[in-house]
Parts: C-alpha cells; structure tokens; sequence
C-alpha cells in the first residue's frame, strides 16, 4: 500500500510538474501577448497624436484659407466700388455717376470753397468737357459761372451764367445766375445792361430771393 501511495504521489507531482510547465508556458505566452499589445497600444496613441497633430494643422490652414478669402472677396468688393457707378442726390435730382466723375466734381466744389477760383474754373471747365451729359452738369455750370466771377472774368462768368439759365430756366439756382449776371455787368460798367437783366430777372422769378436782392439792386442802378 505504501508503494502504491508512493507510486501515486511520485505521478501527481510529475502530472503536477508537467501542469505548472504547461501554466509557465502559457502565462509566458500571455506575457508575451500583453507586451505586444501594449506596444500595438502605444503605436495607436502616436498615430492618434500625429492624426491630431494634423488635424489641428489642417484645421489653421482652412482657417487661413478662409481668411485670404475673405480678404479676396473684400479686396474685389472695394475695387468693383472703385468702377461701379454711384447713386447721387443733387439738387433734388437722383442720378448714376461714375466713381472719377463724383471725385473730379467734388476736387472742382472743393477748390471753389476754398476760394481758389483760378483752380476751380479750370477744374469745371475740364469736368464739363470730359461728362458733358453728367448728372451732375447743370451744377457744374452754375459753379464754373461763379468760379469765373470769383477770378473776376466777367465776361465769360456772364456766358456761363447764360448757358445755365438757357438749359434749365426751371432750376431753383436760375434766379440766383441771373443776379450773378447783373453784378458781373454792373462791374463792367454796363449798367443798362444790368438793368436789363435785373428786369428779366424780377419779371421771371417775382417771388425768388434773388428777385428781392434785384429790386435792391436795381435801385442803387438808377
């Protein structure tokens, strides 16, 4: 009995042996597997950074794509502004005048202001000569009129105030050009011509400004 023990105890310990080898093995094995996928784990979080890494990159260059964009589109805006015909109120009149129009009649207007008739009357008579049907002519005749009588050219001052008067009889500044060519032919020493003018012009817009300065003015002619 005792060797059959011994015999079974020497099997269990062999069977034993060959169990914790095929455990070593396995867990040696497991090991094994663990160190892999850590390494495989590891790999999948540097190429996670280097994806995020890009993304961010990617996400700054759209961002300064679409700045240049709106850069582009601001830059052809401004320029198509530059060229676009612009929408101007003048004297109750609502017209389309191109960009360099409007800047030249403005350059003209500011020079007069400034008192630089010399300037100014050249600047309206170049005006009028390159937009000869602006909206703007009607005005640039009236101010080339006053422009000239500034400098002190009365003559011409008179027939500049004259085309005006002639083109549009109806303006509310008609009045005021047929004073200026009274004035202009009082300087001139032609005060029956003054008279003359004064007349018509007391005679056409009774109930204007200017017809009022004109009976004053008609008064000390006499």
């Amino acid at each position: 009995a005792i060797l059959d023990l011994r015999t079974r105890l020497a099997q269990n310990e062999e069977q034993t042996r060959a169990r914790n080898a095929e455990l070593s093995e396995q867990l040696q094995a497991l090991r094994r597997n663990l160190l892999e996928m850590n390494n495989q784990l590891e790999a999948v979080r540097g190429e996670m950074a280097r994806l995020r890494g890009s993304n961010e990159q990617l996400l700054r260059d759209v961002s300064e794509l679409q700045r240049k964009q709106r850069d582009i589109g601001q830059a052809v805006d401004d320029r198509l502004r530059k060229v676009e015909p612009q929408k101007v109120t003048l004297d109750g009149k609502e017209f389309n005048a191109d960009p360099e129009e409007k800047r030249q009649y403005d350059e003209a207007i500011a020079l007069l202001r400034a008192g630089d008739f010399e300037k100014a009357s050249l600047a309206f008579a170049n005006f009028l000569k390159r937009w000869p049907s602006s909206g703007y002519s009607d005005a640039a005749h009236f101010w080339y009129g006053n422009a000239l009588y500034g400098k002190r050219d009365h003559k011409e001052a008179i027939a500049a105030f004259r085309a005006f008067v002639a083109k549009v009889p109806e303006s509310g500044r008609a009045p005021e050009a047929l004073l200026a060519i009274a004035n202009s032919q009082a300087e001139m020493k032609d005060k029956v011509a003054a008279r003359k003018t004064l007349d018509e012009l007391i005679k056409a817009y009774p109930k204007s400004e200017a017809a009022v300065a004109g009976k004053e003015r008609l008064a000390s002619l006499k």
